[in-house]
């Protein structure tokens, strides 16, 4: 009876207030995505980042990886005490978290990033690991101008909303629409699973890319309303920069030749000198020789016989 109680004290306040609640998400009204799912999807955790009054803070970025040492992300994910972009790591510790869809288990892999290279004027940044990432396919970088009405997709670790107080612990997704096409950046705006899914604070860096195997990214999260919102968020084109990202990740990009198979030197045989081997007489030569044996001694004989008035005495 006590609970039937509260069943019914629950309905109540539903029917009066006209309002039910639900649990918030990261990318705003997206969806979790499962493990195993989506492995390119990086987390960057910055442990001691210094600040104005001499102190130290925590923060976090999303990315994507896009080679075995590179990780795409915002530029404005790595900023000093002055708030200002810089080319390197701002943090005492910059943790990559890699095809861990659920921070809370053990899958994929960790790495330190160890440098940072600033794109200048749109706001990405690159950050190198200090170790190559091996067994997950990288997102492949789309050499096209995007088209309003091309939808995208987007994963990140962001906040639940604009005034959650901690990040996703599942990767979270939703499908993005091109609003606008810009010479540097995109308008992008929520489709999936709702209209108002939208990145978050912390889904900075979260890679926007075409469903397929491999996955192209097409645009990074850079900056928006406040979370969850309808209308276009603003996100840097990965085509309009793909040269300066090249110049930089392109040799990581390339296969490393395998080392030819190691050789060693082959002895020769030697050869032994054999002595020479007489062949066996056949009796057939022997046989085929006493005629001639025969007549060389008749000669000999005839030839050493004495003959009459050769010798003459005196």
């Amino acid at each position: 009876m006590r609970t039937l109680s509260r069943v019914l004290v629950a309905l109540a306040a539903i029917v009066a207030t006209g309002t039910v609640s639900t649990p918030a998400h990261a990318i705003a009204n997206g969806d979790g995505v499962p493990d195993g799912t989506y492995e390119f999807a990086v987390k960057l955790t910055d442990i001691g980042i210094p600040t104005a009054d001499g102190g130290k803070r925590n923060s976090s970025c999303s990315g994507g990886l896009i080679s075995p040492h590179w990780v795409l992300t915002a530029g404005h994910c790595f900023k000093d005490e002055n708030d200002k972009r810089v080319s390197r790591t701002v943090a005492d510790k910059t943790i990559a978290t890699i095809g861990r869809a659920d921070l809370k288990g053990k899958a994929g892999v960790t790495a330190n990033v160890v440098e940072v290279r600033q794109h200048g004027s749109a706001d990405v940044a690159l950050a190198r690991l200090d170790k190559a990432i091996t067994g997950i396919t990288p997102l492949k970088l789309n050499r096209r101008k995007p088209v309003d009405g091309q939808r995208l997709r987007l994963v990140g670790f962001g906040l639940t909303s604009g005034t959650a107080k901690r990040t996703a612990s599942r990767l979270q997704t939703g499908q993005f629409e091109v609003t606008s096409v810009a010479k540097v950046e995109l308008g992008v705006e929520g489709a999936a699973p709702r209209k108002t899914t939208s990145a978050c604070p912390h889904d900075s860096g979260g890679p926007y890319f075409t469903d397929g195997k491999p996955a192209v990214v097409v645009a990074v999260v850079s900056r928006g309303p406040r979370c969850p919102h309808s209308g276009a968020d603003t996100s840097t084109r990965v085509d309009a920069i793909a040269p300066w990202i090249l110049s930089v990740v392109g040799a990581d990009l390339k296969p490393k030749p395998s080392p030819p198979p190691s050789r060693a030197p082959q002895k020769q045989p030697q050869k032994v000198a054999q002595a020479p081997v007489s062949e066996p007489t056949s009796p057939l030569l022997w046989i085929a020789a006493i005629p001639l044996v025969l007549l060389v001694g008749a000669l000999l004989v005839w030839t050493l016989r004495p003959r009459k008035g050769i010798h003459r005495r005196r």
